[in-house]
């Protein structure tokens, strides 16, 4: 039988049907586009820090400071790792607890008494029925916050902070510092040096995909590694000890108002030392005054007094106006200007060579040798020393010296007469320093510094040279009589030579001298020089305080140290060796 295929009619779409579908799909077509529009150009800068904060996870650095080591990589200051530890009892569970399980304070506490040597009571104590934030402790160790987490109980939180420490306490105070609560430098080197001391993370943003899994990007290798170099000093924490007691016995010997002590290779400006009393501990800084902070031996000024009088006499030779093997005439007091200046015990010495000048320490025979010395040139050598000029240094901001104008110096007589031994003008310890550095290395400017990678230009040539080298060794030797025959004889050591001067300087307030400034200056070995000590001890009680009397013994000490610690083998005298033949 045949079979026939059914025939469906297809009738036209209803119009008005076709037309509602039409509108349909066009709103839907407007509605995802106005929904690109809006997310692609409305919230482009939203979205885009939503995916940024998505994709990144950002590290968490400590606020952390370098070491600070002395050259013999010892610690003198370092950020020690410590924890504080957060409770929250709404979430306190031991491990293998069960999420609904909460356990008690109580027991919380009898865990973590033993770690933290408190009893659980006063532990417990602590909470003082909160549920949320509670501080327990701080200052925790490492240990004993490895110790907590490993008691894997959870609403504990351990956050971590550094602290610095400075394990060598009041011996590097005056010279490092500290840092104040916050981690940040608040004297000392902590605060000149803070940009050198803090350490600087290079990126703390990892990029990170949907699973969390780090994502490679152009970040360059070590760019999470943190600089952790220590801060290096040319400091000798052994002689720093030794220069610190031998300066505190002696101020409190004295019951002087403050002492400074400092030793510098005299050819490149490292200082090995350099210690002030009185000093506090920097790991508590809060329990003493203020004005411990300053460091006074680059920021105070004083008349150095008769330890100038050796640059005086190198100025003199270099002029030309005295002779190597001269004389003077010293009757024990002189009229200039209308004002009479004598010597420091009133009495003449009748005519004495340069040498002698210096053992006796007179004032009248300096006036005459500097009368010498025109008043305009003698300014413009002052000035040329950079007296009142700020000194470059890597310590404490200095403070510029103070030269009388050179108009009153030029015009009054009296001005170049006081400053023929040392007074009517004021320097820093340190500046003295650098001065008699330059005596003794044959006439060169170094700049001083304590630390190790301080950009000090080494090339001689290339220095500032206050004296020629001929009349620096001259004066250096005049300076080794006063050792072997004058007032510093007390700093003699047999089989070493050794250059010094002492100073005892009035103190000038409002106008009138009223106190004592006491000091010595020491340069060793005179055949080769290579060290320069500066004792300066402020206001000294007693009848009897001079610089061979209170600042000497000081430098004798560090001497001393200086020779064991440096392994200096003795010096004989050219004159003194005898050649014995076999």
């Amino acid at each position: 039988m045949k079979k026939y295929k059914k025939i469906v009619h297809i009738l036209p779409l209803d119009e008005g049907r076709f037309k509602v579908l039409y509108i349909f799909i066009l709103l839907i077509i407007l509605c995802l586009f106005g929904r690109l529009v809006k997310l692609q150009v409305f919230n482009a800068s939203d979205l885009q820090e939503i995916a940024r904060l998505r994709q990144t996870s950002k590290t968490t650095s400590l606020k952390k400071r370098r070491s600070i080591v002395d050259r013999n990589n010892r610690l003198v200051a370092y950020d020690k790792p410590l924890y504080k530890l957060w409770a929250h009892p709404k979430y306190f569970r031991f491990q293998g607890d069960s999420i609904r399980e909460i356990r008690s304070i109580e027991e919380v506490a009898r865990k973590l008494s033993p770690i933290l040597g408190l009893k659980a009571e006063i532990i417990s104590e602590k909470f003082n029925n909160k549920i949320d934030g509670i501080k327990l402790l701080d200052k925790i160790s490492e240990e004993k916050a490895e110790k907590i987490k490993n008691l894997q109980i959870s609403g504990l939180d351990l956050f971590k902070y550094s602290q610095r420490y400075y394990p060598q306490g009041e011996l590097y105070s005056n010279l490092v510092g500290f840092v104040n609560d916050e981690n940040k430098g608040s004297a000392g080197l902590e605060l000149h040096l803070d940009n050198k001391i803090k350490v600087l993370n290079k990126s703390n943003l990892i990029k990170r995909g949907g699973d969390g899994t780090p994502l490679p990007d152009n970040s360059a290798p070590g760019d999470f590694i943190s600089d952790y170099k220590s801060l290096g000093l040319t400091i000798d924490s052994k002689l720093q000890k030794a220069s610190f007691n031998a300066l505190l016995r002696q101020v409190n010997k004295w019951k002087a108002k403050k002492g400074f002590a400092i030793v510098m290779d005299v050819n490149n400006g490292q200082i090995l030392s350099l210690v002030s009393v009185p000093s506090y501990n920097p790991n508590k800084f809060w329990q003493y005054d203020s004005e411990l902070f300053r460091g006074w031996y680059s920021q105070d000024l004083f008349e150095p007094g008769s330890t100038f009088k050796p640059i005086n006499l190198a100025l003199a030779l270099e002029e030309g106006v005295i002779q190597k093997d001269g004389l003077v005439e010293d009757i024990g007091k002189i009229d200039v200007g209308g004002w009479t200046l004598s010597n420091w015990n009133k009495k003449g010495n009748g005519y004495i060579d340069y040498p002698k000048v210096l053992q006796v320490s007179s004032n009248v025979g300096m006036v005459k040798i500097m009368q010498n010395l025109d008043p305009t040139i003698y300014w413009d050598l002052l000035e040329n020393l950079g007296i009142n000029k700020n000194l470059e240094t890597d310590l404490f901001e200095s403070t510029a010296g103070q030269l009388k104008r050179k108009d009153l110096f030029v015009n009054q007589s009296i001005e170049p007469a006081v400053a023929s031994f040392g007074q009517g003008f004021s320097i820093s310890p340190l500046k003295l320093v650098q001065l008699h550095a330059a005596l003794a290395n044959g006439g060169f400017e170094v700049t001083p510094h304590v630390t190790s990678t301080f950009n000090e230009r080494v090339n001689k040539n290339s220095k500032k040279q206050f004296f020629s080298n001929e009349a620096s060794r001259t004066v250096l030797e005049w300076m080794e009589s006063v050792v072997d025959k004058g007032s510093g004889s007390e700093v003699k050591i047999e089989g070493y030579r050794i250059a010094g001067k002492t100073g005892t300087s009035q103190k000038a307030l409002n106008g009138s001298y009223i106190s004592r400034v006491c000091s010595f200056v020491a340069i060793l070995p005179v055949n080769n020089p290579k060290y320069v000590i500066l004792v300066v001890i402020d206001e000294p009680s007693g009848s009897y305080a001079y610089g061979s009397t209170v600042a000497v013994p000081v430098a004798r000490e560090i001497i001393e140290s200086l020779i064991v610690i440096e392994k200096m083998p003795p010096q004989i005298k050219d004159q003194e060796m005898i050649v014995k033949k076999p």
